[in-house]
């Protein structure tokens, strides 16, 4: 096991373009560390560093404390797994397994046990002498991670290690790889474009952007305290709500009505003229199965679309929003490689509610859960509150 520092790490290609812009990241022994973003953002490339595979422009990588810079990727002793498995097909899942440990002129009887071990960690006993052909996406993928577990390295890196893989699959190698990571208790950085697997297996996750660290913090921080208007657009699913606000006397305009806001966010924003506010899906609720409704936060609204998925449905609430709030976020869609084709509110109802398409829904709205933004900067205006 091993830290890894990683001090202000910057990445320029021959065109000077920064894919990675002073990033500065230290991995705790035996962390799960997410990188994500959008397609671009540097993450990948990131990762190469780390490994080796990509020369550092300027910056300083430590692992265990010992800079790495100019260490060749065989004496940094990391094990990564790619997307694309990158097993070799002639060879049997055993040979593929025992491959490193091969090239590194192990006995015959330590090789055997470390695969042996490592087929059983990963429910791979029944496949040691088929070929990778013969395989499943998913078994394929755990022989590349049984490949790593062998090498005894200092820390595993995964490189988007299941965007082969379908929807249900990749959730049940999710579980596999956090169970496997707590088990060996081994420092991991793993690379993903997808906030699902971003939020469910990491310790901490590193939000990137056109190459720049947007924030790093833990998943519920990051969900319950974004630090900028990217961050809040990019993490959660279905995506936060964001609508043009003005705050004025201890009350938040929205293109539904104005309602209450608390005291320690009404002051901080009070004053600042057209804010982006951004609320979760979640924080809406029809009025109807509510008890107590607090009259001050309801509003009525037209229901355009609504989605019923058993457990919970969202319906959709178009709004006209003016054209500099409908620019940014169509910029914001872009920045994290969506679409926004029209202004709408998401908003997630109970299961129990009776709701449907054209109805003029009586909704409730959770304002203490609000943020505010500053549609120049993208900061957040109310974080902490």
């Amino acid at each position: 096991m091993a830290t890894i520092e990683m001090k202000n790490i910057v990445k320029k290609y021959g065109d000077g373009f920064p894919a990675v812009n002073d990033v500065s990241i230290d991995v705790a022994d035996g962390e799960f560390m997410i990188l994500v973003g959008p397609s671009g953002c540097g993450k990948s490339t990131l990762l190469r560093m780390i490994v080796g595979l990509e020369d550092i422009t300027s910056g300083d990588m430590l692992i265990d404390g010992e800079r790495v810079n100019d260490l060749a990727p065989r004496d940094r002793n990391l094990s990564m797994v790619f997307q694309n498995y990158a097993l070799y097909p002639h060879l049997t899942v055993y040979e593929n397994i025992a491959f490193p440990l091969r090239l590194a002129k192990r006995s015959n009887k330590e090789i055997d046990e470390k695969v042996r071990e490592a087929s059983r960690t990963l429910d791979l006993d029944e496949h040691l002498e088929r070929k990778p052909g013969q395989l499943s996406g998913g078994q394929r993928q755990r022989v590349a991670m049984g490949r790593a577990i062998v090498r005894d390295a200092k820390a595993f890196l995964f490189d988007e290690p299941l965007s082969n893989l379908d929807a249900k699959l990749r959730g049940q190698m999710r579980t596999e790889i956090s169970r496997l990571q707590k088990r060996l208790g081994i420092t991991t950085v793993y690379v993903t474009h997808d906030q699902t697997e971003a939020m469910t297996l990491g310790d901490r996750v590193a939000v990137m952007k056109r190459g720049e660290l947007q924030q790093l913090a833990s998943p519920r921080e990051l969900y319950e305290q974004p630090a900028n208007l990217f961050v809040a657009g990019f993490i959660g699913s279905p995506p936060m709500n964001f609508l043009p606000a003005t705050v004025e006397g201890g009350e938040i305009t929205l293109p539904f009505g104005t309602f209450p806001l608390p005291a320690d966010k009404a002051d901080r924003t009070a004053g600042k003229g057209l804010l982006m506010a951004g609320i979760r899906p979640e924080y809406f609720e029809d009025a109807a199965v509510q008890a107590d409704v607090d009259e001050s936060r309801t509003f009525t609204a037209h229901i355009d679309v609504r989605e019923w998925l058993g457990d919970q449905q969202y319906a959709y609430v178009p709004y006209d929003a003016e054209p500099r709030v409908q620019d940014q976020l169509r910029q914001l869609a872009r920045e994290a490689d969506s679409d926004s084709l029209r202004t709408q509110l998401v908003v997630s109802l109970d299961s129990a509610s009776q709701i449907s398409e054209d109805d003029e829904a009586r909704l409730v709205i959770d304002t203490d859960k609000i943020h505010l933004f500053d549609p120049a900067s993208g900061e957040n205006l109310t974080v902490g509150l």
